[in-house]
């Protein structure tokens, strides 16, 4: 199939689906180069590309989409060794979520005290001092 074929069914621009390719995502398998040097991808790219998507989904940075891509076609990885390696996943991105639950709580704070400036100033200060105290 063409690429733009494969972007459509897979919901990617042709400019990712060449990325990937340049990064090593897609391989021969997946990609062949025609006699005018149109490329013809497999049915299986589409699977590769959406497993790719998923993986992305849960926060893969480009290095361990490589390394996860490369162990999952040599079916290196034990059911252990995925596991482990979700559960740091998880690890990461409970500590992600309590870097941004406190700079919602910032930014919340900053809302009521500059409401409280403009509607009622002996709040804003009250609010201001509780703020210094802690």
């Amino acid at each position: 199939m063409k690429i733009r074929e494969l972007a459509e069914k897979t919901g990617l621009t042709a400019y990712t689906i060449r990325f990937y390719e340049k990064e090593g995502l897609l391989d021969s398998r997946h990609v062949r180069r025609e006699k005018n040097n149109y490329r013809n991808y497999s049915e299986g790219t589409s699977e590769r590309l959406k497993f790719i998507k998923k993986l992305q989904g849960v926060g893969c940075s480009l290095v361990e989409l490589k390394e996860i891509l490369q162990e999952h076609d040599a079916n290196t990885r034990s059911e252990e060794q995925v596991i482990e390696w979700i559960q740091h996943k998880m690890s990461e991105i409970e500590g992600k979520k309590d870097k941004l639950d406190q700079i919602l709580g910032t930014l919340n704070w900053m809302l009521e005290y500059r409401m409280a400036l403009m509607n009622d100033p002996e709040k804003a200060k009250s609010l201001l001092e509780l703020r210094h105290s802690e």
